[in-house]
């Protein structure tokens, strides 16, 4: 399976890691580490996380508070969203 993002999760992801950089040195690597193996999980066992409608899933972070949205098509895993857990819920769902 392949992951595909969607530009605007791409942006997500890229202003998160960028956010916690600045908090703290190796931080923002620490995100894109913990976010590339939610990947590689995702890509393993594509429907063993939470589904929030017939085609999208969720895969939360255990370290940080985000949320990989995606849905699964043929033989690629679509990512909706890098979503924050506690803001804007659902804001997503229209792309």
């Amino acid at each position: 399976m392949n992951i595909l993002l969607l530009e605007a999760a791409q942006q997500e992801l890229d202003e998160a890691i960028e956010w916690y950089a600045h908090q703290a040195p190796g931080l923002g690597d620490a995100l894109l580490v913990e976010t590339l193996k939610a990947f590689k999980l995702i890509t393993q066992f594509p429907q063993s996380w939470h589904p929030l409608s017939a085609q999208t899933r969720r895969c939360r972070l255990n370290r940080f508070p985000y949320s990989v949205i995606y849905s699964v098509e043929g033989d690629d895993v679509l990512v909706i969203a890098i979503a924050h857990q506690h803001r804007k819920p659902n804001y997503w769902r229209d792309r």
